[in-house]
């Protein structure tokens, strides 16, 4: 990497060729309709703002921070566990695919519930932060200029640099417009539009990446169902499982090993998975799990 980019503030013209790279790769029909961020994160109060303050919703049960943010803008916000929850609201928040479940909405309800938006005046927020790995044509990225659906597109997951910090919202060229004028003029870090436009360039490896994160996720079924588990969703990033009994004695017993995965308090007997990374992970998750499988024997 040039080591101008860690001395020097990124000159304009690298952030407009990021977001021209990212509205190739994520459907949109040109740059205008892309804010380039320090991860998807910080977007959440701006984005949310574009719906007059009021009503909103957010489908669950998925990240805890969207309704968090909703609140702290100004709106009342509720989770509702149905789509038909999200109709009469201001703002409506769907996580596609969604964390932890994987579950897909398909694009023929979003843009029902889109047209539904425009009608009131309100706004579809889609965080597609797993869609690199849902399923072909699922992504919203290419509708978003017909206004009222903002987009939000994380680098990080698929990529596997959380810590480079780099998302992206992706809206009809007038709400972007506003998007990029509250990040200001270096919204993110030169690295950062460095990497991610290689990255985002690179469509082979995309390709590739996916047929790997597959094998992998079958992989890890294997593993977990053998250790009688049973899952219940996921994408090829992540796998949620389910124990026959409380999660926290196998969450446990992980933890003691240095393996770390996620136990929910309002689903006692769920657990989510992430892939593991070499090799000898692999084979430190299938000790564990055998260790667990016998014991409870």
């Amino acid at each position: 990497m040039p080591h101008g980019v860690f001395a020097r503030l990124p000159e304009p013209a690298a952030l407009e060729r990021l977001a021209a790279t990212a509205a190739r790769a994520y459907g949109a029909s040109g740059p205008d309709l892309v804010a380039a961020a320090p991860g998807t994160q910080i977007l959440l109060p701006s984005v949310f703002a574009l719906a007059p303050a009021g009503r909103a919703a957010v489908l669950g049960p998925t990240y805890a921070e969207h309704a968090r943010v909703a609140r702290l803008v100004g709106h009342r916000t509720t989770e509702v566990t149905e789509f038909d929850g999200l109709w009469d609201v201001d703002l409506a928040v769907v996580v596609n695919p969604n964390n932890p479940d994987g579950r897909i909405t398909s694009k023929e309800a979003l843009l029902a519930l889109a047209d539904e938006k425009r009608r009131r005046g309100g706004m579809l927020v889609v965080d597609e932060a797993f869609a690199d790995v849902g399923p072909a044509g699922l992504s919203l990225g290419p509708e978003v200029g017909r206004g009222h659906i903002v987009v939000l597109r994380s680098f990080g997951k698929f990529y596997g640099l959380a810590g480079l910090r780099l998302g992206f919202a992706l809206a009809a060229p007038e709400l972007a417009a506003r998007l990029r004028a509250v990040l200001g003029p270096w919204p993110v870090a030169g690295p950062a539009i460095a990497v991610g436009q290689v990255a985002l360039s690179d469509v082979a490896w995309a390709e590739a990446m996916r047929d790997t994160l597959a094998r992998d996720a079958a992989r890890l079924d294997g593993m977990l169902t053998g250790a009688k588990l049973a899952i219940v969703g996921g994408t090829s990033l992540f796998r949620l499982a389910r124990t026959p009994t409380a999660a926290d004695t196998l969450f446990d017993h992980l933890g003691r090993a240095g393996i770390l995965v996620r136990r929910f308090a309002e689903a006692p007997t769920w657990l989510r998975f992430g892939l593991p990374g070499i090799e000898e992970d692999w084979q430190r998750l299938a000790t564990a799990l055998a260790d667990f499988a016998g014991s409870a024997v």
